[in-house]
This record gives C-alpha cells, structure tokens and sequence, in this order.
C-alpha cells in the first residue's frame, strides 16, 4: 500500500492563490481529482492527503467535498481568530459521516465555487456509494509567506495552535531557514501536540553543486555559483546541506515532531538531477527514521521540474537500502499514523 501525504488539488478560478506569480504560470490552472485518479491508478497509490494552498476558509470547505483517492484533508483556519476553537470543531464535525458539511456542500459534490470534482457541474467523477468522504486530520499555515519570520511564536498563533492540538489535529510545519527559530519555539510551546515538517524543512538543495561528471572548469563555476547565491558566507560557514543538517537535529530531538520527504525535487530546480537530491532523501529518513518519515508527491507543484511517477521512483530508488518493512513505513505506516488514526480531542 502507499500513501501519497502530500499533494495539492486547487481551482484559481475559484479564489486567488497570491504565491501564483508568473515563475509557476503552468500551475495556474485547475487541478482536480479527475487530474489525480489518473495518476494514482497508474501508481498503485491507495489513498491520499491533500493540503490547503490558500489561507482561505473556502478552500478547506471545497478539499472536504473531495472523492477518493482523497480520505484525509490538512485545511487551514485563522489561528488568530478569537473563536479558532470553533471554527475548528465546525469543521470536523461537518467532515463526520452524517454531519453537516461547511457551507452546505455534500461530499462528492459542488464546493463554494459551485464546481463537482470532474468539473464545473459534472457528475463524471461518479458516486461516492458508502465512501463518507475526507475528513479533516490537519492544519497548516504558509508561514513561509509571512512577512515576520517569528509569526509561529506569536502568543495568539501558540494559542491557535493548541486549539488545534486540543481539536484531535495535527499541526503542518511550512517553514524554511528563515523561520526555524519560530517552529522551535512553537513546537516547545504546544508539547501536547502534533507537527509535520513539509518538504524535510525546504532545504537548499539549489545551491549545492551539481553532482554530475563536469566538464573542464566546471568545478571553479560551481564554487562561483554556489558564492553568489550566499556572498555574505565566509570561508568558515556552513554550506547549504551543513544548515540544514543542524535544523533538521533540532527538530528530530522533538519526538512530537514527523517529517514528510516530500518536495525535494521542487527544491533541487529544472536541473534537479545533477542534484544531490538522492543524498537528501535518505538523510532525511536517517535524521528522523522510518516510523517519524512519510512520502508526499507534492503534486502538482512537483509538475515544475517532473511528472508524478518521477517523483515517486526517485524516492523509491533513494531509500532502496531500507528493509521491506521499513519501506512500507515511509510509504504507508507513517501516514496512517499520524493523519489517519483517529486522535481523540482533548477538550
């Protein structure tokens, strides 16, 4: 069984996604489960977990009307609203067999954009039968967006934040370098909860050096690169895998902390395989281990730089040294765990 813990589905006709600048122009259409079926029959992928992309409300609503492959949704939700604790339990009690749905919408059918999942008023995604639809198992915030790089440290956001832990629900980590200190703090400050680090913390993979046989001067090129991307790092500084090495112990030494090896081809760019992109799979998995590490496609952000099925045999072939048992842990048992079993509230 595998578990894809990671990906995206989304309609910018629907509602804006500001971070759609024109450096991601081929994202900016409609990506649906009609999109995603295709690709998870052709993988073997039995269910999925799709994560909010836009701090809007009327997304999370829509993701939770969502069929199959969709059993599990990370939605968003204002941690700084006086009420979060409502807001919250609105939402899963609307996303349990029988309740309510936010705003009205049933599973399988039309969310707030008035759109089914195959389309603007298509039935073509079929029936649901039995199948009670996602529910909600997770929230996330962009906080990599935010101007202030504290923003998770902020008391309202902690405060959110252990209304969500309090709600059953874990907690996704969107950070890279620049806002580690914060997702420290934060995670110190809720023990009791829950926290999944996206993308093994968005490492710079960048600006290593590539990893192919050069040609002649190639090397001096790759230091000259790799200078201009950091000017102001001396001799003595870490390097980009050193940094995030570090960050990475730091939160490892969390045991409420899981990681996803996920987006790593993203952050690596165009020329992803020269790359060492192998090296920070398995690194990942080594600083956390296979029960804290679960695989997400980041589909279709991951469509920048591969196709689906590339993503996933790259993550295959980079943790190859694992045992079977092991293996279906990254893949499968991770994610069930902590998305898929359901937690009890603790209010």
């Amino acid at each position: 069984m595998i578990i894809d813990a990671h990906h995206h589905l989304w309609d910018p006709s629907d509602r804006p996604y500001p971070w759609m600048d024109d450096s991601v122009a081929p994202l900016r259409r409609r990506f649906d489960t009609l999109d995603l079926r295709a690709l998870t029959r052709a993988a073997g992928i039995d269910r999925t977990i799709v994560v909010q992309a836009a701090h809007d409300p009327g997304e999370t609503e829509w993701l939770l009307t969502q069929p199959s492959p969709v059993v599990g949704v990370v939605g968003w939700v204002d941690l700084t609203a006086p009420d979060v604790a409502d807001r919250l339990a609105a939402l899963v009690d609307g996303a349990r067999p029988g309740g309510a749905r936010p705003g009205g919408a049933r599973p399988g059918g039309a969310g707030p954009g008035g759109a089914g999942p195959g389309g603007a008023g298509s039935d073509s995604a079929g029936p649901r039968g039995a199948d009670p639809g996602p529910r909600l198992v997770g929230i996330r915030h962009q906080a990599h967006d935010e101007p202030d790089p504290g923003w998770l440290a902020r008391p309202e956001v902690v405060r959110g934040v252990r209304a969500v832990a309090a709600a059953g629900l874990a907690f996704d980590l969107l950070v890279r370098a620049r806002e580690h200190a914060a997702a420290l703090a934060l995670v110190d400050a809720v023990p009791e909860g829950r926290f999944v680090l996206d993308h093994a913390g968005k490492p710079a993979i960048a600006d290593e050096p590539r990893t192919t046989r050069p040609r002649a001067g190639e090397p001096r090129a790759a230091e000259l690169r790799a200078a201009a991307a950091h000017p102001d790092r001396g001799p003595g500084d870490p390097g980009p895998a050193d940094a995030w090495r570090s960050r990475m112990r730091d939160l490892a030494a969390r045991p409420n902390v899981v990681v996803k090896a996920s987006g790593l081809l993203t952050e690596a760019g165009p020329d992803w395989r020269e790359r060492p992109v192998h090296r920070y799979l398995r690194e990942t998995v080594e600083h956390f281990g296979p029960d804290r590490t679960m695989w997400g496609s980041d589909w279709p952000v991951s469509t920048l730089v591969a196709d689906h099925a590339t993503v996933l045999a790259t993550t295959q072939a980079a943790l190859a040294d694992l045992s079977p048992t092991e293996r279906d842990t990254v893949f499968a048992g991770t994610a069930t765990r902590t998305y898929l079993v359901e937690h009890p509230s603790q209010t």
